[in-house]
């Protein structure tokens, strides 16, 4: 199976997970990038269960809106019983990194508040050990520099996301070169960092349930 193909098969398999998991008029958390383009249109058959969705970006609220699924403001959700999004990077334990597409706070913040958290990715993206992918840092422009003279210390190499705004307004620092062994303790530690907004480890709030893509099939790990 080709990449996309895995893709469109985790896809259908998190709609599948959503229908038979999150009641009918709910509100559904939607994440960004290409693996969850793909849950979106999965999702758009079944778009009459729902109430609708709340987007972690602007590229993802335009893409429900294109299906015809109505984007609420998370401020005015009480509840999310269900956010589907992909990784970048994930490990046994289900940590993270997210942040390649640069929607790393919000999607922090709609997964905070989500009951259930499922990743959706394709087998590459499990690592015995974080780090390989860059990990995304989203940070204050005026401490752009600041930062990174503090992630140096941690022993990465951050190198600015040339032409590369937030939906927020700020900037990203990609960290290149580090073995993730702590999440949880590096994630706290880069979000001490004064001028960072938050990093694309998911590790405090990681994902509650993976579905995997393989060439064998779709794997659930919970």
């Amino acid at each position: 199976m080709t990449q996309d193909e895995l893709k469109q098969a985790v896809a259908q398999a998190a709609a599948d997970y959503v229908a038979a998991n999150a009641p009918e008029g709910s509100i559904i958390g939607v994440g960004t990038g290409s693996t969850a383009n793909f849950f979106i249109d999965a999702l758009a058959p079944l778009k009459a269960r729902y109430k609708g969705a709340v987007a972690s970006s602007e590229a993802t609220r335009k893409r429900l809106e294109g299906h015809g699924i109505p984007v609420f403001d998370l401020n005015d959700v009480a509840e999310i019983p269900v956010y589907v999004d992909g990784a970048d990077e994930i490990d046994a334990g289900l940590n993270m990194i997210k942040g390649g597409g640069g929607a790393l706070t919000r999607e922090k913040i709609v997964a905070a508040v989500a009951r259930t958290f499922v990743c959706i990715c394709d087998a590459s993206k499990l690592v015995d050990v974080m780090g390989t992918f860059p990990l995304p840092v989203e940070v204050i422009p005026m401490a752009r520099a600041h930062v990174a003279r503090e992630l140096a210390k941690l022993g990465g190499t951050p190198l600015l996301r040339e032409g590369f705004v937030t939906d927020n307004g700020n900037l990203i620092l990609d960290v290149r070169g580090l073995s993730i062994i702590d999440p949880k303790g590096l994630e706290a530690r880069i979000n001490q960092i004064t001028g960072v907004v938050t990093n694309g480890l998911f590790a405090v709030r990681p994902a509650d349930v993976l579905l995997l893509g393989t060439a064998e099939g779709v794997r659930t790990i919970a």
